[in-house]
Order: structure tokens, then sequence, then C-alpha cells
């Protein structure tokens, strides 16, 4: 395995276990749509300089800029976003748990239009989560008395389905990645401009003094970290490993977020909550488990294709 695969798995693993953090930090003093588009936008302008220097900054076509656009609405606007917006009224730790459900709705949802078989592995895994999702509440039943609680969970479930179809129509397309910092370029620049526009529309109050710095220097970390870093990383490992041993890291993510979440927030982890995060990690990793994910090695047939 090459050094450079060794870091993408790191950064892959680590950083976007900080995201949930680092989005909960930034939503303390500024609004949540304000968090979502100036991390996007600002992911954009760390790649603009990149683009000009190399000569790479170009139009991409009208076919891929739709495709762009349309993962860049799935994946950054509405699951990034609204994750973003849900954090405002859920905790960090809560947060990552239930997004780690999102590859139960991708599955489910491949199964209806045909891209997956059901099997009992399958009923498995689903029933392994379904009773996570029955510890979670169970331990937090009070919680749903609370609106705003309630609310920030369906914008949650929204934000994981919205990724889940965002997957699946990158499944189904034949997308060129021949510049992938110039795609995600078109991707971040859109998804800040649009969310930038929602924070104007929708935010009550906008007092830029009010923003501490430490919410600012969360937005900065997302930025580079958790946008610019992270999602580079991520497509690099799609093109040196296979799918399925990438999505193994996802699992990795969830227990750090959930570690940070208590270590520096402060968040309380029961007894409940560990066994919902053993029973969904279980469940999604016993439903996407194939032979060979484990093997954490270079496939050069794999690469030829």
């Amino acid at each position: 395995m090459s050094s450079k695969t060794i870091i993408a798995i790191f950064v892959v693993a680590i950083v976007w276990g900080t995201t949930f953090l680092g989005i909960k930090i930034g939503v303390e003093t500024v609004p949540p749509w304000f968090v979502a588009g100036l991390r996007q936008f600002l992911a954009s302008l760390v790649l603009l300089p990149i683009l000009i220097y190399t000569k790479n900054l170009k139009w991409i076509g009208w076919r891929n800029f739709r495709i762009q656009i349309t993962l860049s609405s799935l994946m950054l606007v509405g699951a990034n976003g609204l994750t973003t917006v849900a954090e405002e009224n859920l905790t960090s730790s809560l947060t990552s748990l239930i997004s780690a459900l999102s590859p139960i709705f991708i599955f489910v949802a491949s199964m209806a239009i045909g891209m997956e078989k059901f099997t009992y592995r399958t009923m498995a895994g689903l029933l392994m989560g379904f009773f996570g999702v029955l510890f979670i509440f169970w331990d937090g039943i009070n919680d749903l008395m609370n609106p705003s609680y309630r609310l920030g969970l369906l914008i949650l479930i929204i934000a994981i389905m919205s990724w889940g179809l965002g997957t699946i129509y990158t499944k189904k397309i034949n997308v060129e990645n021949n510049n992938l910092f110039l795609n995600l370029f078109y991707q971040f620049a859109f998804a800040g401009i649009i969310q930038l526009v929602f924070a104007f529309s929708f935010s009550e109050t906008i007092d830029v003094s009010a923003w501490s710095v430490k919410s600012v220097s969360a937005i900065i970390y997302l930025a580079v970290f958790g946008s610019v870093l992270a999602f580079f990383s991520y497509h690099y490992l799609l093109r040196t490993l296979l799918p399925t041993q990438v999505s193994i890291l996802s699992y990795v993510n969830t227990i750090i977020s959930i570690f940070l979440s208590w270590l520096i927030l402060g968040e309380t982890i029961s007894t409940k909550f560990i066994i919902a995060t053993t029973c969904i990690i279980s469940g999604v990793f016993i439903i996407n488990y194939k032979p060979g994910m484990l093997k954490f090695r270079l496939m050069q047939k794999y690469l030829k294709r």
C-alpha cells in the first residue's frame, strides 16, 4: 500500500470523524446556514488558486456541469447543509450516530430500484440497526417531547435521505473525474452560494459581532480539512481501493465523533447509547460486508477498469 493511500485513509477516517464536532462548535454562535455556506464557499476559494496555478481552471461542459450541480445539491446543500441545521438542536454524538444509518437507507433504496438483492444477512443487519434506533430513543424518550428536538431529527432524516440519493445517483451515472479538484470546485462554489442565500433569507438575526473566534475557527477547519482535504481523499480512495473497503472507514468516523463529543463537549454517553452504537455499526457492517473488503491492499485489476 502506497504512502498516499495510507495518508488518505487517515484523513477520511480521522478528519471526517471530527466534522460533527466542528459543526457543533460552529453553530454555537453562527447561524447554521452561514456555517454550511461559508464552509463550502471557503473550500472553493482554497481550490481556486490551485486551479489557476496549475492552469486547470476551465469550463467543464454542460453535461458534467449538470452532474456536479446535482451532486452538490444532494450531498452538499441537502445532506451536509441540513445536517448542520439539525445540529443546532441535536448533540454532536447523536447526529453522528443517526448519520451512521445512511448505508442502511442507501441499501433499502437500492433494493427498491433493483440494484441490490434482499438476503437473510440483510434482514439480520436491518434488525440490528432497528434495535440500535430503539436504544437511542429509549435512552432519550423524554427529549421527543421537545419540538426543537423533533424538528432536528426530521431535518437529519431528510439529510440522510439526500446523502443516500446522491450516493445512488453517483452509482447510476458515468462520471469522468479527470480533474477531481475542478469538479469539487464547481460543487463547493455552487453549494456555498446557495447556502449563503439560504442564510441571508432564513436567519432571524445576523449579528456578525456575536460570532465567536472559536466558531469561526471551526468553520475554517471544516472548509480546509472537512471539505477540501477529506473529499479529495475520499474520491482518491474510491479510485485506489474497492468501494466496500472505503465504506469501512465510516464506522471509524462514528466512533471518533462520539468519543470527541464526550471528551471535548462533555456530552453524556450512556450505556444504552453505547449499546445503540454497537448495534447500528454492526448492522451496517453486516449489510455491506463482502468477501475481501477487510483486505486493504491495492487492487491492480480494479484500477485498470
